[in-house]
């Protein structure tokens, strides 16, 4: 009940709320006040143990196209302690040892988000890497792998098709003790059978320094002048015959810069950030030495401080 104005008893009188109808009445002549009106509470019951009257909770969570029922099963909680609750942990048991065929996906999934999660990937890399996987189990050629450098190697995957690589340094510190060889193995084998079943090469996309370099830089805590003069110089180092990996680049470059700053950073700091081998990056810098007044814009730095960098 509640109270409204009747301008038939033309005072403020109580109502009734038919939600069946959607009509608002008044309680003393009965007058419909308001049809149809918009029930904007929940559409079902809710029979969770804490509950209370403003549950917001007003629809289920969304279809997974990838799993045989769409993901919308139903599954019976386990107990938190409240009584009543033996039936619904004996249901839960029983739920448990019955056949679900997508069980290892389901858990695949989730492992594969909470990687997603810690290398703080956006939502739309988490799915492609579910779909490789789905695409590898349906094969039935993963049986016996080890199941962290399979994941790991679909997310791998995954941030090469969306153009926002990580390294396999990165990948391996969310893979639970998957190792880099092995990650690179199944890399190579989930690329192998993909390309046998579509009959095509796959695209993995093309990896630059640049794509690496805001994050090694922020890693290191370099200043916004000093991350924007790195950008130009691994943008302008494309344009040399440099034979390089793009990582082992754009940890030269970060040195070379740093090099040029008041805040000068050790190269075993760079080395950490970067997951490049000090010696990689010396042998790096040195490629990259003889270009450094193409490289560092004149912005940056003049060039007579250009001329005393420490040579390789």
């Amino acid at each position: 009940m509640g109270d409204s104005y009747c301008p038939d008893c033309k005072k403020s009188t109580e109502v009734v709320f038919d939600h069946s109808a959607g009509d608002t009445v008044c309680f003393e002549c009965g007058l419909v006040l308001e049809a149809h009106s918009i029930d904007e509470t929940s559409e079902w019951r809710t029979f969770a143990n804490e509950s209370g009257d403003n549950d917001p909770v007003r629809v289920g969570g969304p279809s997974n196209p990838l799993l045989a029922d769409g993901g919308l099963t139903t599954v019976i909680s386990k107990p938190n302690g409240v009584q009543g609750d033996f039936l619904s942990s004996s249901l839960g048991r029983w739920q448990n040892r019955g056949a679900n065929p997508d069980r290892s996906l389901i858990q695949a999934f989730k492992t594969m988000a909470t990687m997603s999660d810690r290398l703080g990937l956006v939502a739309t890399i988490k799915d492609r890497a579910c779909e490789i996987y789905k695409k590898v189990e349906d094969l039935k050629s993963i049986r016996g792998r080890n199941q962290d450098a399979i994941l790991a190697a679909c997310l791998y995957i995954a941030c090469r098709q969306e153009e926002k690589p990580r390294t396999v340094k990165e990948i391996c510190s969310v893979a639970n003790g998957a190792t880099k060889k092995e990650i690179g193995r199944a890399k190579e084998y989930i690329v192998k059978q993909l390309e046998l079943e579509m009959g095509k090469a796959i695209d993995m996309g093309t990896i630059h320094a640049g794509d690496f370099l805001r994050r090694f830089c922020s890693h290191l805590g370099m200043t916004n002048q000093a991350v924007k003069a790195a950008q130009e110089a691994v943008k302008m180092s494309e344009e040399l015959d440099i034979r390089r990996s793009p990582i082992s680049v754009a940890a030269a470059v970060i040195y070379m810069i740093t090099q040029l700053s008041d805040d000068k950073k050790p190269l075993k700091d760079i080395s950490l950030a970067t997951g490049v081998a000090e010696g990689t990056i010396r042998n790096s810098y040195k490629d990259l030495y003889p270009y450094a007044m193409r490289l560092i814009p004149s912005s940056y730095a003049k060039e007579e401080d250009i001329r005393q960098l420490c040579s390789p």
